[in-house]
């Protein structure tokens, strides 16, 4: 399913001579804080063998960014192991090609979308399986889906396989000005300014889909909530999101450290 991007392969060596600085520390916890997401992401169940990608602008440097090197399972990524590529395709940092799909997507979204430092696109089951279903996958019945309320798009024209800019443009121009994309038989896209607040909504948004699934699969009709209740609920919880997200980060930080260190090699 996944496909290598054969147009993009390593940059010359007088181009990779004249590259900016990219070993500060600010990057270097970048590379950290997405490898992480990779790993607990994989614990979750939510990758899908080597074909999904996370992305993130490289700190001080917007034309630049992070994805994971095509033929690796999340389980499998370090903060070395990740690429830095530009928006035409060289890989400036690290061995091997991004996955072509990965490529043109995400090269779109942050290009055309500057709000999006980052990326972070899945099939994870729950999430995914609402994007198949006839309507507007979220039906703001669960506490958990209100974090979404008002944050969501549909992209409805999937067009198979992203193989060239034009599908990522496509895609990002169905962004609007959403977080959350489903896009419609394949998949969702988190959009987010930092690496922390795209995990948390990742995360969230997989564990509102899986129990409106569990709601629906019970034949018994399922309840919105009132709309007045769920836009002050989504206010409520929108006031402390960037600081949860941040220590949500750092918990799965703890969590990795203590059980899979390889994570930050």
């Amino acid at each position: 399913m996944a496909h290598s991007l054969h147009a993009s392969s390593p940059a010359p060596a007088t181009f990779r001579s004249n590259r900016p600085d990219l070993a500060t520390d600010a990057i270097r916890t970048a590379r950290e804080d997405l490898a992480a997401c990779f790993r607990m992401a994989a614990r979750n169940g939510f990758e899908e063998g080597i074909c999904n990608h996370f992305s993130a602008v490289v700190p001080g440097h917007d034309d630049l960014f992070l994805v994971n090197p095509y033929g690796y399972a999340f389980r499998e990524l370090t903060a070395s192991k990740l690429l830095i590529c530009d928006f035409h395709g060289n890989v400036l940092d690290g061995e091997g090609v991004p996955e072509a799909t990965a490529f043109y997507i995400h090269a779109e979204m942050h290009r055309r979308l500057p709000r999006a430092k980052v990326a972070f696109h899945t099939h994870m089951p729950y999430a995914t399986a609402l994007s198949m279903t006839e309507g507007d996958p979220l039906i703001w019945a669960g506490q958990t889906a209100l974090k979404f309320y008002g944050r969501t798009a549909v992209d409805r024209h999937y067009n198979g396989l992203a193989l060239d800019s034009r599908e990522g443009a496509r895609i990002a121009s169905a962004v609007g000005d959403a977080d959350i994309v489903f896009m419609k038989h394949h998949g969702v896209m988190v959009l987010a300014p930092t690496i922390a607040d795209a995990w948390d909504d990742l995360y969230y948004l997989e564990r509102a889909a899986e129990v409106q699934v569990l709601a629906m699969s019970t034949g018994r009709k399922v309840l919105p909530v009132d709309p007045a209740v769920a836009a002050e609920t989504y206010r409520q919880m929108r006031e402390g999101d960037s600081e949860s997200a941040r220590l949500h980060l750092a918990a799965i930080r703890r969590q990795l450290d203590a059980e899979e260190p390889q994570y930050r090699h």
